[in-house]
């Protein structure tokens, strides 16, 4: 594991890092005053979103008031340009806008992008025939080798003391299962890695191949606590560096192997394939082939678990968030993940959808992020503090409003008859 002066100073060399602060945004007035036709189009904007929960504010102290009984908060925009970006290209605009202080949002960040949501889902907002294409065409991209190692580097390389600040003593960055809604974090996260390898049915000697690993704590779980073996792999150097040193710490490093290599390159049997937050990263035209990877290693008797964010339909995750935060994602509808599943006669066994358990795990993120602010920002900069605060509010908000799920789904062989009776195996525990 990298030393914490080490990582700091590679996380100063990000291209992130280089970006220029935001400036306030009373220093980004323009000299001119607001006319009628700025209030004409932010009147039409808050028509078109259906009159949401909060209000406009211009650059000239004008207020512009949604028709909403009850308000949660005010946006305000530094100049008429901003305004003008956010017309023309919303999806973009608000998240640069927000990063660098032209756009502010007075009021709770979390409950003012619900009812953002809100307004996007329910209101006359209608795709343009270019976003229309834009999405079909995310949705037919490849994730190629290259290209998937491309994103990883962009998403988890950026230094594992920035992560360290937020994520938890387990450094696990998937949804957590809550046994109530009011356990702490860690309690969340070792329910998740329990109620995974529960559903698989683990048992001591048997042997576990993870496709996309993170930092290693699934792996650890499920040697030390289920007395298997396991074989994790992951593409991002970064990670597999600290998930090594936390096996030989625990030692566990003669149970547990974490391969730097992609999940394309699986081989060998194993009892069971478990993949959990990877799905996200693989883009729905190589789904087949993911398919293929995971009926070869379990066999005809094995039986497997993905673990991954969704939609209730198709349609890409927000392009803002792919172009800065997560590049290549893309969180698919149920009846695309039965293409990993259908070509190769895998009977699925389970789907449980826990969205409000990701809700709740990124409120703990969030707030521990906040908490660290002055912290990263003194690894990166303003703009970098702004734009992951908007990330992880933005999905917060999503799995609080229904845009985001999150399945997991068991399957086997068709073959495979040492299937369970019931789900007394998950919650009789």
């Amino acid at each position: 594991m990298s030393s914490s002066k080490e990582q700091l100073a590679n996380l100063k060399t990000t291209p992130q890092a280089a970006a220029s602060p935001p400036r306030p945004l009373e220093s980004l007035r323009g000299p001119s005053g607001g006319n009628a036709l700025d209030r004409v189009i932010v009147k039409r904007l808050l028509a078109t979103l259906g009159e949401p929960a909060f209000d406009f504010e211009l650059w000239t102290g004008e207020r512009i008031e949604s028709g909403a009984a009850h308000k949660v908060a005010t946006l305000r925009i530094a100049d008429r340009a901003t305004l003008l970006g956010l017309v023309r290209n919303p999806d973009i605009e608000f998240g640069d806008g927000y990063s660098e202080g032209r756009i502010e949002v007075d009021g709770d960040l979390v409950r003012f992008l619900e009812a953002l949501y809100h307004g996007v889902m329910h209101g006359n907002l209608r795709p343009s025939p270019v976003r229309q294409l834009r999405q079909r065409l995310s949705r037919a991209r490849s994730n190629t080798l290259d290209r998937s190692r491309g994103n990883v580097h962009h998403h988890y390389d950026i230094g594992n003391a920035f992560y360290e600040l937020w994520l938890g003593d387990t450094m696990a960055y998937t949804c957590a299962y809550y046994p109530t809604p009011a356990a702490d974090l860690e309690t969340a996260q070792i329910g998740k890695m329990d109620h995974v390898c529960r559903k698989l049915r683990l048992r001591a000697g048997e042997s576990v191949v993870e496709a996309g690993c993170g930092w290693g704590s699934l792996a650890l779980h499920m040697a030390r606590h289920y007395g298997v073996k396991v074989r994790a792999f992951n593409i991002s150097r970064e990670q597999i560096a600290y998930a090594r040193e936390r096996a030989v710490l625990a030692g566990l490093d003669g149970r547990v192997e974490y391969v730097e290599d992609d999940y394309r390159n699986i081989t060998g049997r194993y009892d069971a394939f478990v993949s959990v937050g990877m799905l996200e990263h693989v883009g729905v035209a190589d789904y087949r082939e993911l398919g293929r990877i995971a009926r070869d290693a379990i066999g005809p008797l094995g039986r497997g678990l993905i673990h991954s964010i969704g939609r209730n339909r198709p349609k890409p995750l927000n392009p803002w968030i792919v172009k800065r935060i997560f590049p290549g994602a893309y969180p698919p509808s149920i009846r695309e993940m039965m293409q990993i599943f259908e070509p190769w006669n895998l009977s699925v066994l389970d789907v449980e959808n826990i969205r409000l358990h990701y809700a709740r795990t990124l409120e703990h993120w969030l707030e521990r992020y906040e908490a660290a602010c002055d912290r990263v920002r003194e690894m990166f900069d303003e703009r970098f503090v702004r734009m992951w605060r908007l990330y992880l509010a933005g999905s917060t908000a999503s799995f609080r409003v229904g845009e985001l799920q999150l399945f997991q789904v068991v399957f086997a062989p068709s073959s495979n008859n040492e299937i369970p009776w019931t789900r007394a195996h998950v919650y009789g525990a």
